[in-house]
């Protein structure tokens, strides 16, 4: 027997039944407070009757919205990447909005080819985790054409968008103080890359943990690229000096888990001999010998802050712009201890 297939409802089949035209069905729908409340009544019941489900994509077109937030990352491989979009997609979804995921890999070439795509009109906003405003093809006017947005965790220097992020300052000056009071003197600061707006706001925490040192010449920075190679190259650096450190404190954690590899492969302990500090506490954290002492960022909260913000300005842009900067947390493990001061007479 040839298998009947029952055709979906449309909204002719609900004007039908109500007895309205099409017209006062979907003024129903998407103004209901401008039909009767009898009205209302019998297009609910047509609706019921016939399982019509109105075309959601249809309704975004004649809405002109699409209901699609874009999120711009430099790489989908950062580790801090999975806890923000758990948070961005958490409050899209519970919104009604989907998300599209472009990673730019640093090349303004991929960047421009999102920017195309974002000027057709296909997406309502822009989460931007890239540090920097979109790279634009003023040549063919899109300049103006950018979706309200909102940039996560890399701070970008411009004073029309709002910002979501920790508060790097507070939170290194914590890390950094948290090595002071366990008697640390000497502590160097494993800078990010060159330029990184992020590794400076650390550096300044750092500076200002280290205010009152007792000695300005055990102040210092050692610049890395932001890597576990990094890390471990910056600690050959520190080995041709005359003066050591007790204790690192770090740019992040790959370049901390990096410092570590290095000082074991010379034969030292840590925490015995030297003291590790990161900053985000990604998963691999806990994972490495010893594990890592490290500031934990909020990468989910920012993440729902940051969609609900954006969410909230699509309708007319009427949202002031702010900064929403969030407490880091020290999370004490085992790479840290007092220091043998005896070793670095």
């Amino acid at each position: 027997m040839e298998k009947i297939t029952k055709k979906p409802a449309t909204i002719e089949d609900v004007a039908k039944i109500a007895g309205v035209s099409i017209a006062t069905v979907s003024r129903a729908l998407h103004f209901p407070e401008k039909v009767t409340e009898s009205t209302r009544k019998k297009i609910t019941a047509a609706i019921a009757r016939t399982g019509y489900r109105a075309n959601p994509m249809a309704q975004n077109l004649r809405m002109q919205r699409s209901k699609m937030v874009m999120v711009l990352t430099n790489s989908i491989s950062d580790p801090n990447f999975p806890g923000i979009l758990t948070g961005l997609e958490k409050v899209a979804n519970q919104r009604g909005y989907g998300l599209l995921i472009g990673a730019t890999d640093s090349k303004a070439n991929l960047e421009e080819n999102y920017m195309r795509f974002l000027a057709s009109g296909m997406t309502d906003g822009l989460i931007l985790l890239t540090g920097s405003m979109p790279v634009q093809d003023e040549a063919q006017g899109r300049s103006n054409r950018l979706p309200p947005l909102v940039t996560v965790s890399q701070p970008i220097e411009h004073t029309d968008v709002s910002f979501v992020g920790i508060d790097n300052i507070n939170a290194s000056k914590l890390a950094v103080e948290y090595l002071l009071s366990l008697g640390h003197k000497r502590i160097v600061y494993i800078s990010g890359p060159q330029g990184d707006s992020v590794s400076e706001l650390r550096h300044q925490g750092y500076c200002a943990a280290l205010a009152s040192s007792f000695d300005e010449s055990y102040v210092w920075k050692v610049n890395s690229n932001g890597t576990s190679e990094g890390g471990r190259s910056a600690i050959e650096q520190l080995f041709i000096k005359d003066k050591l450190p007790t204790a690192f404190f770090c740019y992040n954690d790959d370049t901390a888990i990096g410092a570590i590899s290095a000082l074991q492969s010379r034969g030292f302990n840590v925490p015995r001999d030297f003291s590790v500090i990161g900053f985000d506490d990604i998963p691999f954290a806990n994972n490495v010998t010893p594990a890592l002492t490290t500031i934990r960022q909020p990468r989910r909260q920012m993440g729902e802050i940051a969609m609900n913000h954006l969410l909230d300005n699509l309708p007319d842009r009427s949202i002031p712009i702010e900064s929403a900067l969030l407490h880091g947390d020290l999370i004490v493990r085992d790479s840290c201890s007092t220091p043998d001061h005896s070793k670095f007479k």
